[in-house]
C-alpha cells in the first residue's frame, strides 16, 4: 500500500501510523517479554516513579488512556512476570496501586532505551526525536489528543 494514498482522511493515515508503530514497538520489546501494551504500562509507570507518584491502576489507566480492566489484566501479566508489585493503596482500599520491581525497573529501562532508538529512527524523516518538524507534529498531536470524545449535544449540532 502506498505510503500517501489518494484521497486518505486523516483519521486513517493517524490509524495506519498508530499501528506501524505499535508493531515497531511490539517486535523491539518482544526479546525483554514485553508487549507493545505492556511497554506502555511500565514505561509510564517508571515515568510516574521518577515524579515521585504510586499511581493506582485507575490512575495509570488515565495516565495512558487504556482502559482500566486493561491495565489491570497487563498489571497481573506484569506482576506474574516478577515486574510489577500490585498492593492495596492503605489510603483507599478498593484501589491498587502498581509499583516496579527492582527487576522491572531494569527491563523497563532497557526498553526504554530500545524503543527511544526506534523513535529515533522512525522519526527520521521528521529531523529525529529533536527535529523542530517532530516537535511540530508532537504539539499537532498533543493539539488532537485533548479533543473531547463526547458528542456534540443536540444543541451544538443545530448551531453548525
Amino acid at each position: 500500500m502506498s505510503t500517501n494514498p489518494e484521497g486518505a482522511t486523516p483519521g486513517f493515515l493517524v490509524w495506519r501510523l498508530s499501528m506501524k508503530w505499535r508493531v515497531a514497538v511490539d517486535r523491539a520489546v518482544a526479546p525483554l517479554g514485553l508487549t507493545h501494551a505492556q511497554y506502555s504500562l511500565v514505561a509510564s509507570l517508571y515515568g510516574m516513579h521518577r515524579t515521585g507518584l504510586r499511581p493506582s491502576q485507575r490512575q495509570l489507566a488515565d495516565h495512558t488512556g487504556l482502559e482500566p480492566l486493561y491495565v489491570s489484566k497487563l498489571a497481573r501479566a506484569l506482576e506474574a512476570a516478577g515486574l510489577v508489585e500490585r498492593t492495596r493503596d492503605p489510603a483507599d482500599p478498593r484501589a491498587v496501586q502498581l509499583t516496579l520491581t527492582d527487576q522491572g525497573r531494569e527491563v523497563t529501562r532497557r526498553a526504554i532505551g530500545i524503543v527511544h532508538g526506534l523513535l529515533e529512527q522512525l522519526l527520521t524523516p521528521l529531523g529525529g526525536l529533536g527535529g523542530p518538524r517532530t516537535k511540530a507534529f508532537s504539539r499537532e498531536l498533543a493539539t488532537l489528543l485533548d479533543v473531547p470524545l463526547d458528542p456534540p449535544t443536540e444543541n451544538e449540532t443545530e448551531q453548525s
